[in-house]
């Protein structure tokens, strides 16, 4: 797709860029010729090695540290990132926890980590990167939701709470940005193969896979094929849509 998806020399953030699907993102992004800067909160170490492989492959990649759950440090990461790039052409909203149990044992830091990082977290960065593509007139913002959304289990009201708000916060802001020619879309994974979902996947065993129509987990770069779709030029006409990558899940 080099050189026809309209994404060589754009400047993109990803957030939570270091690892499972965010590093995905990142590569493929920096296969197109991209100028990719992904965000990280504590695990510097996967960090660093995403940055120096990519680079090592001659992609223009870069790392921030910024919790998502603070405003004043997405700011500054948005204002380091302009500083080195000029400009910001896409916002990837990837980063997202999961604290699952059953609504009586779920503890308060359960519900507030996860809303804030999966909630909050997405207002703060896009916050900030907004006014920018404003001023440009032009930008793709790409949040990354879950079948959750839409298609819970059992011990998942916290995180499906947090993606259906991500689902109508990607509606709600695709027709305040319009005008401005900025699109706002979100891709919603199901069951992909990452640490994150590992426990998860332990547990369900062959139940859940026996709820996805295709009989096998996703895998990272599926994610990542959707998120750069919706960045490149061809999905130009595309706006406030959420697109699964699930595989059929739950539709037996």
């Amino acid at each position: 797709m080099l050189g026809e998806s309209g994404l060589a020399g754009k400047a993109v953030i990803v957030t939570g860029g270091s690892r499972g699907i965010g590093r995905a993102i990142v590569d493929l992004f920096a296969a197109e010729g991209a100028n990719v800067t992904f965000l990280f909160r504590t695990d510097r170490v996967s960090a660093q090695e995403a940055m120096e492989q990519a680079r090592a492959r001659g992609h223009s990649v870069s790392c921030e540290q910024a919790d998502v759950r603070d405003p004043a440090a997405c700011a500054a990461a948005v204002q380091r990132t302009i500083a080195r790039t000029g400009r910001i052409d896409v916002l990837v909203n990837n980063s997202g926890v999961i604290r699952d149990n059953l609504l009586a044992w779920l503890e308060p830091g359960d519900v507030s980590e996860v809303l804030e990082t999966n909630v909050t977290g997405v207002f703060n960065i896009t916050r900030a990167a907004v006014s920018h593509m404003i001023s440009q007139r032009s930008g793709k913002i790409i949040n990354i939701s879950s079948v959750a959304g839409e298609m819970a289990g059992r011990g998942q009201t916290n995180y499906a709470a947090s993606k259906g708000a991500v689902n109508a916060f990607t509606r709600a802001l695709a027709v305040e940005l319009a005008p401005r020619k900025i699109t706002v879309n979100a891709v919603a994974p199901g069951l992909i193969e990452t640490g994150m979902s590992e426990r998860i996947r332990t547990n369900a065993g062959d139940q859940a896979l026996n709820r996805i129509l295709l009989r096998r987990y996703g895998q990272p770069v599926e994610v990542a094929n959707a998120v750069v779709f919706l960045a490149s030029r061809f999905a130009d006409y595309i706006t406030g849509q959420i697109i699964y990558v699930d595989g059929g899940f739950k539709m037996e």
